[in-house]
């Protein structure tokens, strides 16, 4: 076995021609626009010679005197919006792409993999630099891999991508910084792009090659290994995947992870990994180091002995955990809609970040235009961002929802002002609920800092039209994957998901006392160590369902930017309990299912149970009366004849029902 390089080729073995396709260092350029100089650059709406383009600098360059610079005054960021477009489509052998790029300090930079010609209809790859950390998403997982530059100096950022295994790695001046399997593997372009009036970034020594790649006979290769995470003292399981590079089926291996001096192997048995195909090992639990620390997954002993190729058998990042400012929590506001189609994919990813960020992170859902709109809210979100959907971290500048990872780990490192603290008292039989907001400050301040409190719910759910979810992504649409932690793709949806299927998560509900905030919170002079605290008091309408309301209480600060933030779940500081009409608890397992699924029933008392198993379109296709049961009981489901999709599984307990999704690869 050898560990893997950090350079070209690091993960393949290539049999086949290699070339460098194209390069480029913006030298032989005269001033001015570049696209009418090159037939290789062009622009988003092929708008050469105009704003959309990018002129030639002398001003900053990683070679010679010459590079592109980009930048944006407006909000939603261009228009500047450049294309290079590559000599063909690339959907097989290893793609590799390199640029240099210098980013100055407190500004981002972003460009992207497209899948096709056309731009705008899929991308296969987000790039995005902010503030000395580059993050890296396939527009359906976030943070694939993370990396740190030195912002105000030139930097190499290398893709490497092995589109028929779909396998990629990215580079930052030679040193890995994660592998991944992407979900698309094609490329068709590469789009430079300021996405925000803070973008602003040079580009220089643009080039890419493509090698053909033939499969061995047997051969594992150790495709990508992740923490799932990247908070240090966070507990995270890592996973590792492997991918059948080889022509004979793999039924067994031993996986080997490796981090801060500890070894945790895995022995797999019993699998029949077909050519291709893909598999994913658990590790077991383990906390975050913080610092810089190596992750590396070896694989051996596959089918029993070793491999074809021992190149490919080994997979390492270098893992930067992000170490928290004490008592930090960082806000995430995503503007959304139920009219929206591409807002699915502020839902996937707010809930994502819940998964992922856990007691850093406070997701708030501000709805436009439906059923779930708070007025004074929604006006204030609108008024930030330039369309939906669009997300603020800690009411920075806008952001999309699959891009919030970056400014997440900024702003999660900044020391607080204060550190804040909830006290909600509620009250049944009035529905009222009062919320005691404490900023406990760590140095000095005066009143123009501002308290605001937040409601939010989780699993709201309606009637009508209003509460209809449009999907852009839907295969009668777009066709294009969106999927969730849950392994729910949105492309199987409907283009419109009728409301009986959908429920909303982290919704806002109320903001006291307004958007702006609180500006009689604190006296014109606050000293580091007093605490302050102000109370909010709502009435709860009937159809909010307590035991699913969380609380948000934030502190802004002088610029309109939230400080720091606390969050607490009305259920666990209050006694409120779920509406115990249903008296079970529900589950179902594996989710995806294949061939056959597992309904977990955990009942408080003897009850009868009727099981139906719908399509989307709501068409029963089994139902079964099971009589009384009580206690624990299980209920096995075949799967074997069902399409692949989205299916709700309907469980009636003495009359009383609960739907959950169950979905069949």
């Amino acid at each position: 076995m050898k560990k893997i390089t950090l350079f070209a080729s690091a993960l393949f073995v290539v049999l086949g021609a290699k070339a460098q396709v194209f390069s480029d260092d913006f030298e032989s350029y005269s001033a001015g626009y570049l696209g009418p100089q090159s037939t290789d650059w062009t622009t988003w709406s092929n708008a050469d010679g105009t704003t959309e383009d990018v002129n030639i600098s002398t001003a900053n360059a990683q070679s010679g005197t010459q590079s592109i610079y980009f930048s944006s005054t407006a909000a939603a960021g261009g228009p500047q919006d450049v294309i290079l477009s590559l000599d063909q489509v690339y959907s097989s052998g290893i793609f590799t792409f390199q640029t240099g790029m210098m980013v100055p300090a407190a500004k981002v930079a972003h460009f992207n993999f497209q899948k096709t010609a056309t731009a705008g209809q899929v991308w296969t790859l987000n790039v995005t630099a902010d503030n000395g950390s580059i993050s890296i998403d396939d527009a359906i997982t976030a943070d694939l891999a993370v990396g740190n530059y030195t912002p105000g100096s030139w930097f190499n950022i290398k893709i490497e991508a092995n589109l028929t295994l779909g396998v990629w790695e990215a580079f930052i001046d030679g040193v890995s910084i994660g592998t991944w399997n992407n979900g698309t593997n094609q490329v068709a372009a590469v789009d430079f792009y300021p996405q925000s009036n803070t973008a602003q970034f040079y580009i220089d020594d643009v080039w890419y090659d493509h090698e053909t790649y033939t499969l061995p006979n047997l051969n594992a290769t150790a495709s990508s290994v992740n923490l799932n995470g990247n908070i240090a003292t966070q507990t995270v399981v890592p996973t590792g995947a492997i991918v059948n590079s080889g022509q004979t089926a793999i039924t067994s291996f031993t996986a080997t992870l490796n981090y801060n001096g500890n070894n945790d192997v895995i022995n797999v048995t019993g699998v029949n990994i077909a050519s291709l195909a893909s598999y994913t090992v658990d590790f077991n639990p383990t906390v975050l180091a913080t610092g810089s620390n190596t992750v590396t997954m070896t694989i051996s002993n596959v089918n029993g002995t070793a491999d074809d190729d021992n190149s490919d058998d080994v997979v390492s990042y270098v893992s930067n955990a992000v170490t928290p400012a004490p008592g930090k929590m960082v806000v995430g506001e995503e503007g959304t809609g139920t009219w929206c189609g591409w807002c699915p994919r502020g839902t996937v990813f707010m809930d994502r970040y819940e998964n992922q960020f856990g007691d850093f992170w406070a997701g708030i859902a501000v709805h436009n235009g439906d059923p779930m709109v708070v007025a004074d809210y929604d006006s204030g979100i609108g008024a930030a961002i330039s369309g939906y959907p669009s997300s603020l971290v800690d009411r920075g500048s806008e952001v999309d929802p699959s891009a919030m990872s970056t400014q997440f780990y900024n702003r999660l490192q900044v020391a607080p002002t204060a550190l804040m603290s909830l006290n909600p008292i509620w009250n049944p039989a009035t529905r009222e609920l009062s919320v005691e907001v404490s900023a406990n400050f760590q140095s000095s301040a005066n009143n123009n800092y501002k308290l605001a409190c937040v409601l939010t719910e989780d699993h709201v759910t309606g009637t009508g039209s209003g509460y209809n979810q449009t999907n852009y992504y839907s295969s009668s649409s777009q066709n294009i994957d969106l999927i969730d932690d849950n392994g729910m793709n949105w492309k199987n949806l409907p283009a419109s998901v009728p409301a009986s299927q959908m429920e909303y998560n982290h919704v806002a509900r109320a903001i006291m006392p307004s958007f702006a905030g609180d500006a009689t919170a604190f006296p014109a002079t606050v000293n580091a160590g007093e605490t302050h605290s102000k109370t909010y008091v709502f009435t709860l309408p009937a159809a909010w369902e307590e035991w699913h309301i969380n609380i948000v209480g934030m502190l802004i600060d002088p610029s309109g930017r939230i400080d720091n933030a606390a969050k607490a779940k009305l259920s666990e500081v209050s006694g409120v309990t779920e509406n115990e009409e249903l008296n079970a608890s529900v589950s179902i397992y594996p989710n995806p299912a294949t061939f056959q699924a597992t309904l977990a029933l955990d009942l408080a008392k003897e009850a009868t149970v009727n099981v139906e198993l719908l399509d989307m379109s709501g068409k029963i296709m089994t139902a079964k009366d099971y009589g009384s049961i009580s206690g624990y009981s299980t209920i096995t489901m075949n799967t074997s004849t069902l399409q692949a999709g989205i299916y709700l599984v309907k469980v009636t307990i003495d009359n009383v029902s609960t739907i959950e999704r169950l979905v069949i690869q």
